[in-house]
């Protein structure tokens, strides 16, 4: 199956992150990519703030991240699920609260970041 289109998309999400988080995100892999019958999905690992690895997931429209935590992942909730109707800038916002509240502010200041 072709999944140029779920590449473009995961492609054009990763652009989005580090426009809004510099060099504060690294070390972008896409997988499980699919654009089919079924719709389009694609998965995103990178690496938050040299602290979290998060995954980004894009299923049909409806799109998350959440810290990835062994086989399980911890949620990072954001107002914004919906892709075609998302405002990626509060959903950034969301995102970039959600991080930094579960890093200490300790190594956030030794970074910089804050």
């Amino acid at each position: 199956m072709e999944n140029n289109a779920a590449k473009e998309m995961a492609n054009n999400f990763i652009d989005m992150l580090r426009d809004k988080f510099g060099e504060k995100v690294t070390d972008f892999v896409i997988y499980n990519s699919y654009d089919g019958e079924r719709g389009t999905t694609f998965s995103i690992r990178f690496e938050a703030y040299k602290y979290f690895i998060l995954i980004m997931n894009y299923d049909r429209g409806r799109f998350g991240c959440s810290i990835s935590y062994g086989t399980e992942g911890i949620l990072l909730e954001s107002s914004q699920k919906w892709y075609d109707t998302a405002n990626f800038e509060n959903y950034f916002k969301d995102l970039k609260e959600q991080i930094e509240l579960r890093i200490p502010d300790k190594f956030l200041k030794a970074n910089g970041w804050i």
